[in-house]
């Protein structure tokens, strides 16, 4: 019941009306991926030159040959389909009787290109009509698309960093802190000053070079960098439960510092540890998107919002700002949305951070 009355002060806060609704739209998008996006290979990485940097909501024709894929629907909807044998963008085509002759695509419309394939040599093709709502990047590819899958890797990253920052090394060494203090308060405390005094992105950059630069490797990077924020809120809060009197009578009647820490002081940092989430998750995102674009981040062709806006940048001295500008706009509303959801939460728990 208190659950659902913290969800319900949450969403009438105006803020968190609007956070939960930015959240939950890219949320949505993440789960949905390769079932909504026009380009279904992994990574949406299907390059093609000739469609180069069209403009949003252009329009166009294409010969595919589908590659077979015996790949579960699972795989399918989770790292997309096979990458076709064949992709020929067209303005025209005609089928005759054993061949199908192609009047290639080109943006410069006084170049007419033809291509003849005959078709006992090709299984599995077909004609279709592709709609570039976002236009393509300087590869061909389809930035919708691409904005879409990246939402994945943004929310994956948050997630982990969540799991290791909170409900991991942040939330554990901050009790232990608190609780024992003494020596293990002054070891805990003198690593998370030292870990503090490093630069967070001189740190994920290390980690990412030592670990070796993947998918994987960036987000527990990210996860290990982000818990000492954690630690000291979770320590200081345990300073202060540790000297209430049901503590004090816990300890009289025996029982371990182990089930003290877990069931009488952990249920009390239940809100903090939740507007900590929120904040970290937001934070983690942030920082992916930055060392992608510095270069530290996951690897291409992975479509991070980040990467993506270091490729297009170059673009917003010309008329294709709008390449640069989709994922950085991506990037500031799902960080805006948790930021949102953090304050309303705040708000609803009467939590004060000072």
């Amino acid at each position: 019941m208190k659950t659902q009355s913290t969800l319900k002060k949450t969403l009438r806060h105006p803020l968190g009306l609007i956070g939960a609704f930015l959240v939950g739209f890219f949320l949505v998008l993440s789960l949905l991926g390769n079932l909504i996006t026009l380009d279904k290979t992994p990574n949406t990485n299907l390059i093609h030159l000739p469609i180069a940097l069209l403009p949003p909501g252009s329009q166009i024709q294409a010969f595919v040959v589908n590659s077979p894929d015996s790949n579960s629907v699972f795989h399918q909807w989770l790292w997309g389909h096979q990458a076709p044998e064949q992709f020929i963008a067209i303005n025209d085509y005609k089928i005759t009787q054993d061949s199908i002759v192609l009047s290639l695509f080109d943006q410069d419309t006084s170049l007419h290109h033809k291509e003849t394939i005959a078709l006992k040599s090709v299984k599995n093709y077909e004609l279709k009509t592709m709609t570039f709502w976002l236009g393509t990047d300087g590869f061909g590819r389809d930035v919708l698309s691409r904005v879409i899958i990246g939402s994945r890797i943004s929310i994956a990253v948050g997630l982990v960093a969540v799991l290791i920052a909170v409900l991991f090394l942040g939330t554990g060494l901050g009790l232990l802190a608190g609780f024992y203090k003494g020596k293990t308060d002054i070891a805990i405390t003198w690593l998370m000053n030292v870990i503090w005094s490093l630069p967070t992105f001189l740190l994920v950059a290390a980690i990412s070079f030592t670990m070796g630069k993947g998918f994987w490797q960036i987000f527990v990077a990210i996860g290990i960098s982000s818990w000492i924020e954690v630690a000291r809120v979770v320590r200081g809060q345990v300073f202060s439960i540790r000297e209430k009197e049901y503590i004090q009578a816990a300890r009289l009647m025996g029982f371990s510092g182990f089930r003290i820490m877990i069931k009488h002081i952990l249920p009390n940092l239940i809100n903090t540890l939740i507007v900590l989430a929120v904040s970290v998750f937001g934070s983690a995102i942030l920082l992916e998107s930055g060392l992608s674009f510095l270069g530290f981040g996951i690897a291409p062709p992975a479509p991070s919002w980040g990467m993506m806006v270091k490729e297009n940048y170059p673009y917003i001295m010309f008329d294709k700002a709008y390449l640069a500008f989709v994922p950085g706009l991506a990037i500031m509303l799902l960080v805006m949305g948790f930021n949102f959801i953090g304050i309303a939460l705040r708000d609803a728990l009467d939590i004060h951070l000072k």
